[in-house]
């Protein structure tokens, strides 16, 4: 098997709009939840959104471009810039055909079918936007990447709801391994903050409808009451070791491990005994031929559901079995809410900037675990932990059962 290494990383959130902003957001504990902005909530039962502040797509297109595609597809171009320019990675000296994209969205772009449902209703189906169905689908995101940057190599979306960003990144680690491709350009984006995704997940009742930012993504409390919707996109440059020595690229990280499985059993609710979840986890660290006791830090799905946080924490137990207890857990969502579909790729950055920077943060607004006699495990509470950090692993569970887990490890030359 090829070794598969990071070499850049792109990030849009509702805490940052580049990789270096987001991760000093990440250490100062900054929560990116406020009441929606981008439409009236006010007859909504969730009010609150994590959202994109500032984001101008013609800081990173030119705007006709820009036109042309939908918040999902900006987010995932514009934090394949930053990915691909951190990376150094020049496409007039690449094979074009051995440089591809994973890149993957849950729901595309909901906006797109909200506004030309109400063409057809006020103005006829004659007045429906010609490029309605482009700018819909979720594959445009990966398409859009590859055109924008000149990558003819395999491109893809691999589409699992929550789980699609890890599923991409996985799924990419896997086409270099195998010598499908030298570098791929791998992660999630997400833009689904809107009157259908609002009243969609809030019907759901999966969305805390609290009003208070603080208390609204609060994974492992005891006072959980769903997630938080959020937007944005987490995008990397997954590269082969030695095409990254010869080009002479800094390497950040290095993907060791990835882990899939389906619990087969609800259509939102993860399997109760955590099995699905745990032997993804159990997969991914053989695929990595690492045990639990050298894993240094858990990035858990961590939803702030109360189902997700009680089976994951099953789930952790079962796969890292006598040391469970005395690994860092911790979520990014309980800063940056539910990214859904981009959910991975913000995740797997923040394990590799914890790796560069020994620093694990915190669950922010954690203020009582569960008293469930069941979440024994070492969720970090109160403040971040500097600490060596070696080896990571992120969990994705997404709506259909579907479980993905990536094992990253500093790198060893």
């Amino acid at each position: 098997m090829r070794r598969v290494v990071v070499t850049g990383m792109g990030a849009i959130t509702p805490i940052g709009l580049n990789v270096d902003e987001f991760w000093s957001s990440v250490k100062a504990s900054k929560v990116g939840i406020g009441p929606i902005t981008q439409f009236d909530a006010s007859e909504y039962k969730a009010k609150l959104a994590a959202e994109v502040k500032d984001f101008n797509a013609k800081d990173y297109m030119d705007p006709k471009t820009a036109k042309r595609m939908e918040r999902f597809s900006q987010f995932a171009v514009a934090a394949a810039k930053e990915a691909i320019e951190q990376a150094g990675l020049d496409m007039e000296k690449e094979d074009p055909y051995m440089v591809g994209t994973a890149i993957g969205s849950g729901t595309g772009s909901l906006q797109t079918v909200e506004r030309n449902k109400e063409r057809i209703l006020t103005k006829g189906p004659s007045r429906v936007e010609p490029l309605m169905v482009p700018m819909m689908i979720s594959n445009m995101a990966s398409g859009n990447v590859s055109i924008m940057f000149g990558l003819k190599g395999k491109s893809i979306n691999v589409v699992t709801a929550c789980a699609s960003g890890t599923h991409n990144i996985g799924e990419a680690f896997r086409t270099i391994q195998y010598g499908d491709a030298d570098v791929m350009l791998a992660g999630g984006t997400e833009a689904a903050v809107c009157p259908v995704g609002i009243g969609g997940f809030a019907a759901l009742t999966a969305l805390n409808t609290t009003e208070d930012p603080t208390r609204a993504s609060i994974p492992f409390d005891k006072d959980r009451a769903g997630f938080v919707l959020g937007e944005g996109a987490g995008v990397m440059v997954l590269e082969e070791l030695e095409h990254a020595k010869a080009r002479g690229a800094k390497i950040l990280a290095e993907i060791v491990g990835y882990g899939s499985t389906s619990d087969a059993y609800h259509i939102t609710s993860p399997s109760e005994d955590g099995m699905g979840a745990a032997t993804a986890m159990i997969k991914a660290m053989k695929d990595a031929g690492v045990t639990p006791a050298e894993v240094s830090y858990i990035n858990a799905h961590g939803t702030s559901t109360h189902h997700n946080d009680l089976f994951e924490t099953r789930a952790i137990k079962v796969a890292m079995g006598e040391v469970a207890d005395s690994i860092p857990v911790s979520s990014t969502k309980s800063m940056v809410g539910h990214l859904l579909g981009a959910a991975g790729g913000i995740e797997l950055i923040t394990c590799i900037k914890s790796i560069e920077e020994g620093y694990i943060h915190e669950n922010v607004g954690l203020k009582n675990v569960d008293d469930d006699p069941e979440f024994t495990l070492n969720y970090v509470k109160d403040h971040g932990i500097k600490a060596d950090v070696d080896v990571c692993l992120s969990n994705s569970l997404g709506f259909g059962g579907h479980n993905a887990t990536l094992v990253v490890r500093k790198f060893l030359a």
